[in-house]
């Protein structure tokens, strides 16, 4: 009895978030994915991953995706281990923020427009990706 009346409990609990798509609050604003870099963890609009590579090699892939993808008005702010590049890319507000992790390994989170935008935050870390391959 008691195991049921918890269940009805937390499922009324529960039910507005899942009606109003608040979900993300519920779980903790994180949804996780596998791809080339390693997990991609997408948090309050911005698109967050471990690259492996020196920032210097990390900020110099950004900055040839951010020309591959014709950014204009491009602001960059570099400090000793954390940087950001802030442009404008396909008439979005594009922001890279970048921070040292360790010798080789770099963050990056990306946020495309006001609030966020994964599908395309996803598009330039696949590019980023790329441009460190090469």
């Amino acid at each position: 009895m008691r195991k049921i009346f918890f269940q009805i409990f937390v499922l009324t609990l529960l039910t507005p978030f899942l009606i109003s798509g608040c979900w993300n609050l519920v779980i903790g604003s994180a949804a996780a994915g596998a791809g080339t870099a390693g997990t991609y963890f997408y948090v309050k609009g911005e698109l967050k991953t471990d690259y492996q590579g020196s920032f210097n090699d990390v900020w110099t892939a950004c900055e040839k995706t951010i020309a591959g993808m014709h950014g204009i008005e491009v602001v960059p702010q570099r400090e000793i281990a954390r940087g950001t590049i802030e442009t404008i890319i396909n008439n979005e507000k594009v922001k890279f923020d970048l921070t040292y992790k360790s010798k080789n390994v770099t963050t990056v989170a990306i946020r495309v427009g006001l609030i966020g935008n994964k599908l395309s935050s996803q598009l330039l870390h696949d590019k980023i990706a790329d441009n460190l391959v090469k």
